[in-house]
């Protein structure tokens, strides 16, 4: 039997597991799971023959090297910051390497390595990245083949709350790591092209220069810039191209209300509060309101963010309940954004019968024969329930794919991959149909960037 080892069995590995188990009696395959919790890595393979759980914590370098040894190809799950313990396993011992994380430069170092030992290190092969690099890479490459050349590229992406789901005025649910979304855009400027300028957008600016996309069938989204959109000249050879900008999809007036938090500081991660512990929500956001002897705190946040109390900006505030003087943060040495995460995971963790939603749109703008032509590419998928989520599909299902092509030697390009390459994305992407993921296009006359829109 050829052995696959996933490492990690969180909410993002459970339609990767799904997948490979329901391929392992035709792919002759068993299924190794490890997890630092043993229920985690045992609950996705009672009954299954050719599965196990095992507990396997990463940094026990017995554990892992030992895992990593009894298998042929390696899927690594955990956060990406741990993954290069697993990669120079694999290296030393001679197994192939999937991550649906970005190349690190130090995953990048490995490439000689891994080529002179004919192993297939791939990552960036989940949602994004991965998904919104393969569907990139196939429209722009039959633009090329038929000799069109590039004048814009735009892409989006965003884990959202499914229509039927969506029950509170942010419109907004936690669908993967709060952390990640408390954090989102901090560390550095934004940075694109847009028709043939450089652009920056600072961190504290980054959540009022959005623009508005429109979905057929779903509405208007807004979209927040990346942090840096240009390095995708050279992963997508796009080095003449006049525009190229990426960012992040939420709901029209997710980002204004999410300013608020920014502009005040409570999303800071570089201190500690002391006694956060027990401090109540209330005497939380006080922390980052000037002192009055008379002014109430939602008097002076009203007053500092200048927000009337008629404003649905308001209403959004309230209905965190932040201005509650009973609850408390309860978390030790909190830094501002751990203690503002605490308060929205009460009001934005899923229910039980909650379905999330991915959305990702790409827009292209290409010239051909003296004419200009723009195609708007879509994608929309809502998860099945809290276990198979919108989020677990498009993530884990790349993954899987990759790796058993991988292991039946139809991807065999070596060395530390993305899946940017024809003979990668093709195959990939026509399964991954059969799981409901796949793009609806339209093609028009090309509009170019439009000036109309909030950030030019």
């Amino acid at each position: 039997m050829r052995n696959i080892l996933i490492i990690g069995a969180g909410r993002s590995a459970t339609s990767l597991i799904k997948y490979l188990l329901d391929k392992s009696q035709s792919e002759n395959l068993f299924i190794t799971i490890g997890d630092i919790s043993l229920n985690s890595a045992q609950k996705f393979t009672e009954g299954h023959s050719n599965a196990k759980g095992i507990l396997l914590d990463v940094f026990n370098d017995k554990q892992r090297v030992e895992a990593v040894q009894n298998s042929d190809l390696v899927i690594s799950m955990l956060p990406a910051r741990y993954h290069m313990e697993v990669a120079k396993d694999c290296l030393k011992y001679g197994k192939h390497l999937v991550t649906a994380s970005y190349i690190s430069k130090e995953m990048q170092s490995l490439n000689a390595k891994a080529k002179a030992k004919e192993l297939v290190f791939m990552n960036e092969i989940g949602l994004d990245p991965g998904i919104d690099h393969m569907s990139a890479m196939q429209v722009i490459d039959r633009i090329r083949d038929k000799g069109g050349k590039m004048l814009l590229f735009e892409s989006f992406t965003g884990g959202l709350i499914a229509p039927e789901s969506d029950t509170n005025l942010w419109n907004y649910k936690f669908t993967w790591n709060p952390r990640n979304v408390v954090l989102a855009g901090q560390g550095g400027a934004a940075e694109f092209i847009q028709e043939g300028r450089n652009k920056y957008i600072p961190y504290h600016r980054l959540f009022r220069r959005t623009e508005i996309i429109h979905i057929d069938g779903y509405g208007k989204f807004e979209v927040y810039a990346n942090r840096n959109s240009l390095k995708y000249r050279s992963v997508y050879n796009l080095k003449d191209i006049l525009t190229l900008y990426r960012g992040t999809i939420r709901r029209v007036g997710f980002s204004k209300a999410w300013n608020f938090f920014v502009q005040l500081g409570m999303t800071d991660d570089s201190y500690t509060i002391p006694n956060s512990e027990n401090l109540t929500y209330r005497e939380y956001l006080n922390l980052f309101l000037p002192y009055s002897p008379t002014d109430t705190v939602e008097l002076k946040l009203r007053h500092n963010l200048k927000i009337d109390q008629d404003d649905l900006l308001w209403e959004k505030l309230l209905e965190l309940d932040i201005f509650n003087g009973k609850k408390l943060i309860g978390i030790k040495n909190a830094t501002p954004a751990q203690a503002l995460q605490q308060i929205l995971m009460e009001k934005w963790t899923l229910e039980e019968d909650d379905k999330d939603m991915i959305v990702m749109y790409h827009k292209f703008g290409y010239e051909l024969e003296g004419k200009k032509y723009q195609i708007d590419s879509s994608m929309v998928i809502q998860g099945d329930d809290q276990t198979y989520t919108a989020m677990a599909k498009t993530v884990g299902l790349p993954v899987a794919i990759a790796s058993l092509k991988i292991l039946n030697k139809e991807i065999k390009t070596y060395g530390v991959q993305l899946p940017i390459r024809k003979n990668i994305y093709d195959p990939i992407l026509k399964e991954l149909e059969d799981y409901g993921v796949h793009f609806i296009e339209k093609e028009g006359e090309y509009l170019g960037y439009n000036p109309d829109n909030i950030g030019t």
